[in-house]
């Protein structure tokens, strides 16, 4: 066993919410010292001293975790009725597993698969699902499932229980890499809070066709991207990661469009590492995120 490895097997992380009132870290602390594990880092916020939402964020290193996590676990849920907590915890040598949408952009699946391979994205990608061919012998030269789903306004019914079926089990996180397919409300039922999407965030902003020419038209100064949860609400789930950059008038369309594709693939990048570290925490339509 190498030592990564090691260090990941004794790692794992406890995320929290609940309302905010003395002696909550207290408490917490005390509880994993008693259970003898040792809190490597601490991370908390709180929205309002006097009865707002209060989380954290705890990594911390325990001996023997296949024997001593699940008494934990269930030993902490005293603590947790105590204080009204919602709670998780999550193992760090668990790697999760990413199921990847895409259409025919490739910049962000590209983005997904160098950092993956570098090591530098710590997730098994499980399969890469697409309504084109046309990143299929890309996908497959690193080993990666490709499955071919075409999409016509008459199939989307089957579309989706076709995507459920791939899926399965095998995936905890949805990522779509500018996949331009719009999420039916069953599909997103079935991965709450663990689908994400990335897309244009112009300042003003632009809906519809050809963002980047009426953003070119209108001359804008800010060209940014947004990742955020996917919700019924079309582009109006919880944010977790946005970038901006400035642009002049002398950036015409294509240097937009080249500005704006290095803004989504590092913003979506992003929004993936820290959903995977368990950094993120959603509360209602907002976002906690520990980064």
């Amino acid at each position: 066993m190498t030592q990564l490895q090691q260090y990941k097997n004794n790692r794992a992380r406890m995320l929290i919410s609940c309302p905010d009132r003395p002696g909550i870290v207290a408490a917490v602390s005390q509880f994993l010292y008693e259970h003898g594990a040792n809190i490597i880092q601490s991370d908390q916020y709180t929205m309002d001293p006097e009865g707002g939402m209060f989380f954290i964020r705890f990594e911390f290193e325990l001996n023997n975790m296949d024997k001593e996590l699940p008494v934990l676990q269930e030993d902490f849920t005293r603590v947790a009725d105590r204080f009204d907590m919602k709670w998780h915890t999550f193992r760090a040598s668990r790697k999760k597993r990413l199921a990847i949408f895409v259409s025919k952009e490739d910049h962000c699946l590209l983005e997904l698969l160098w950092q993956w391979k570098a090591g530098d994205l710590d997730a098994d990608i499980a399969m890469v699902i697409s309504n084109h061919n046309d990143m299929r012998e890309v996908v497959e030269s690193f080993g990666i499932p490709y499955h071919h789903v075409p999409v016509t306004p008459e199939t989307k019914a089957e579309v989706e229980k076709k995507h459920l079926e791939i899926v399965g089990d095998k995936a905890d996180l949805i990522v779509l890499a500018r996949y331009m397919q719009i999420i039916p409300p069953k599909f997103i039922e079935h991965f709450p809070n663990r689908i994400i999407n990335i897309h244009h965030s112009f300042l003003p902003a632009f809906i519809g066709g050809s963002p980047y020419a009426q953003a070119y038209k209108r001359g804008v100064k800010i060209i940014g991207a947004t990742a955020h949860y996917v919700t019924e609400e079309l582009d109006g789930g919880p944010i977790i990661e946005q970038d901006v950059q400035r642009v002049s008038h002398r950036d015409n369309v294509e240097n937009l469009k080249r500005i704006g594709r290095t803004i989504e693939r590092i913003v979506l990048a992003r929004a993936v590492k820290w959903h995977i570290e368990d950094r993120v925490i959603v509360h209602q339509n907002k976002t906690v995120v520990f980064n």
